[in-house]
């Protein structure tokens, strides 16, 4: 099998520079096109995402190719705009969080279709810039199903990425994971749990008040808190868990 043909990044880098917008995108888009097989795209299928807008190519090659372009704001609207899958993820990572607005982000966040440029746009972007927190509790109280996952998505990564917060806002993410625990839809109840479970693991004290609440939920008759709780509770109760936080303290 011949090796896939990539761009070299030191030219990738040149074009940047020197080159318009449009002009980026198609150096992206060509350099994404060599990089994708058929393989990666018809095996997105068991991942539950979506391949008729996707080209085939892995989440490690797009982050290569980010590395390789370099941070650009400009560059990150145009490439979203196309409606590439792995565009649009290439984005999340060339994007500069800083120039970030909140109305980019209600943006993009309404354009959300699947779990995987939810979670990467979130996790690798949005929980980097200034309005992350206020758009948790925004996002959190919307209807759509991609949107209300967006808001526990970012709540995931801010537990990761905000080492300058303190207890308090991770207190009022759990009150609000407590109110959308009912939300039966699968990619809303996974988010939720997924915030619930980190909130947990980023200290002890912030452990203890998790494991209350998802106590509280694996006692309550609604079948999709009771899920959460309880899966929640076999990993923030377990032994390994409370190792980890009693060593980094």
């Amino acid at each position: 099998m011949a090796a896939r043909k990539t761009v070299p990044s030191g030219r990738l880098a040149r074009t940047a520079e020197s080159s318009s917008t449009g002009e980026q995108v198609d150096v992206a888009v060509a350099s994404l096109k060599r990089m994708a097989t058929k393989k990666v795209r018809d095996g997105m299928a068991r991942y539950g995402l979506p391949s008729e807008h996707a080209l085939g190519v892995s989440v490690g090659d797009i982050q290569k190719l980010a590395k390789s372009l370099g941070r650009n704001h400009g560059l990150a609207l145009a490439l979203w705009e196309t409606g590439l899958y792995e565009c649009r993820m290439l984005a999340a990572y060339v994007d500069e969080p800083d120039r970030v607005t909140p109305s980019q982000m209600d943006r993009w966040c309404r354009d959300f279709d699947n779990w995987g440029i939810c979670d990467t746009v979130c996790f690798a972007m949005f929980d980097r810039t200034k309005h992350a927190w206020s758009k948790v509790r925004q996002w959190a109280n919307r209807r759509e199903e991609f949107v209300k996952r967006a808001a526990f998505a970012l709540l995931w990564g801010l537990t990761v990425h905000d080492k300058q917060a303190g207890d308090e806002p991770f207190l009022e993410g759990l009150a609000i994971v407590e109110l959308s625990a009912t939300d039966e839809r699968h990619f809303v109840k996974k988010s939720v749990n997924m915030a619930l479970r980190a909130i947990g693991k980023r200290n002890r004290p912030l452990n203890r008040s998790a494991v209350t609440l998802a106590r509280r939920l694996a006692a309550t008759s609604n079948d999709t808190a009771r899920w959460i709780g309880k899966d929640a509770l076999r990993e923030l109760d377990s032994s390994s868990v409370k190792r980890r936080l009693a060593a980094r303290d």
